[in-house]
């Protein structure tokens, strides 16, 4: 037994009847796609269509669905409501991305080029939490200081501006050390949309401090890691410098300023009324080709565009090129 399954879009499917009150998703619309009553019909499975435009169901089993199957009415508007896969996010070339104001984490809403909400990304501050870590290290810093006082008259005098030097300088290691211990990495959150009930995928900060270089993981929905960014705090002095290579290592692409001109003039005289804009591109490590772009809109709001149409061959992981933009202005501080 069969049942024949029609999407909103058009596109109909033979299914087997054991899918029967269960949701699919449509490869052609996206949309969530409820199987009916079974009925006599041909024993096509599940993954083939017998009609166009649609060409594929991307969930034969039903699993990982992230639409609930519903009956009646509400089925019906589950079929009509279109849902993102983690790949169709992906499979684009540009992305438009706006940072939220007016808030203590950073946000981002990342859009499709016809303006179709696609992500939404998060990098949390952990205010309290690194607050109350400061205040912890000053804390610290303060007893260790003042035990040096209390000592102080213990000494001999030759001694005594030595000592309370030390004091000093012991109390600020003191601060640094208790507030590196207690506060919280950054890592940064990319999920389907604002609910936050789906992540698609992450960046993790490796270290708390990295004197020359800041370390990070980029994994997927599994937590397998797909890639790894290496920013030089050293080559930044001169032009913001970032590093990507894949999971075994081997270097993909390079980010940096898109002009070592504007950059000494960035670093010079500032963005100079918003005209030396803080953009970067993407260059290939073989031959220097640039392979994407990441700009910042002519506004007053922070608007930024993804571009990796260049990158016709797609030798660059669009999960990694999206992560990236991100990196570029939350990491920058820009």
């Amino acid at each position: 037994m069969t049942i024949n399954v029609t999407c909103a879009c058009g596109a109909t499917a033979v299914v087997k009847d054991v899918f029967a009150g269960q949701s699919g998703r449509c490869r052609a619309c996206s949309a969530s796609v409820m199987a009916g009553h079974a009925s006599p019909s041909s024993q096509a499975p599940f993954s083939k269509l017998i009609a166009e435009p649609c060409r594929d169901f991307s969930q034969p089993t039903l699993e990982g669905m992230s639409i609930p199957a519903t009956t009646g009415l509400a089925a019906a508007s589950a079929a009509a409501a279109p849902s993102v896969d983690g790949d169709s996010i992906f499979s684009r070339d540009i992305f438009l991305l706006r940072q939220k104001h007016i808030a203590i984490s950073e946000k981002y809403a990342v859009w499709s080029e016809d303006g179709t909400p696609i992500l939404f990304v998060e990098r949390p501050a952990h205010l309290i939490r690194n607050l109350l870590a400061l205040f912890a290290g000053i804390a610290a810093g303060i007893a260790v200081f003042a035990f040096f006082v209390l000592t102080f008259g213990l000494m001999p005098e030759s001694v005594r501006s030595g000592y309370i030097l030390l004091g000093g300088l012991l109390g600020v290691a003191a601060i640094l050390a208790v507030f590196i211990m207690l506060e919280q990495k950054r890592h940064v959150e990319f999920y389907e949309d604002e609910t936050k009930k789906r992540k698609v995928l992450r960046v993790i900060q490796e270290k708390k401090i990295e004197l020359l270089n800041a370390t990070y993981s980029v994994t997927d929905a599994t937590g397998t890691r797909i890639g790894t960014f290496r920013k030089n705090h050293l080559r930044g002095l001169l032009r913001k410098h970032w590093e990507c290579s894949d999971s075994r290592g081997n270097a993909l692409f390079i980010a940096h300023e898109d002009s070592i001109a504007h950059a000494l003039l960035r670093r010079l005289i500032g963005p100079f009324f918003g005209l030396l804009r803080l953009n970067f591109i993407f260059c290939d490590v073989q031959n220097g080709s640039v392979l994407g772009e990441f700009n910042r809109s002519f506004t007053i709001l922070d608007r930024y565009v993804l571009d990796m149409s260049r990158d016709a061959e797609n030798r660059i992981d669009r999960r990694l090129a999206m992560a990236m933009g991100v990196m570029l202005d939350s990491g920058e501080r820009r």
